[in-house]
């Protein structure tokens, strides 16, 4: 805060959400996308998992990191409009939809042992803490 015009803007943003009684999407400037910085999503980005012939829904993911180490996060505010979808590495154009919540579903269960991948931008769910309540 650099000034009390920050501070006004900030106060006016805080209760345009309701305070800490709503949640709102946020884009991270350094994390929003399943690939690289700056780059566009490609339906390769992300695996998802691998079809079995009967599962239908997979759920968007983003991995951080390799082997032992690696951290995996729910992806579930996606932007509309920006997933992309591969099924062994072939993009499927048409056959699934986002129903929601970063799932995935597919009109057909992709066979089994196929590599389901993805790509996509997404948003984070935050919502303003009331620091000092009772609890911290």
């Amino acid at each position: 805060m650099r000034s009390d015009a920050d501070i006004a803007d900030l106060i006016a943003f805080f209760r345009a959400r309701r305070g800490a009684a709503r949640g709102f999407r946020f884009t991270d400037p350094y994390d929003d996308r399943s690939g690289p910085p700056g780059m566009a999503p490609g339906p390769l980005d992300q695996r998802l998992g691998s079809g079995d012939g009967v599962t239908t829904d997979f759920v968007l993911m983003r991995h951080y990191g390799g082997g032992a180490d690696a951290q995996a996060r729910r992806i579930t505010r996606p932007v509309a409009g920006t997933i992309r979808v591969a099924i062994d590495g072939v993009e499927q154009a048409d056959g699934w939809q986002h129903v929601g919540l970063g799932v995935i579903a597919f009109d057909a269960a992709p066979g089994e042992g196929t590599l389901i991948t993805a790509g996509y931008r997404f948003d984070v769910p935050v919502r303003f803490c009331a620091r000092g309540s009772a609890g911290d």
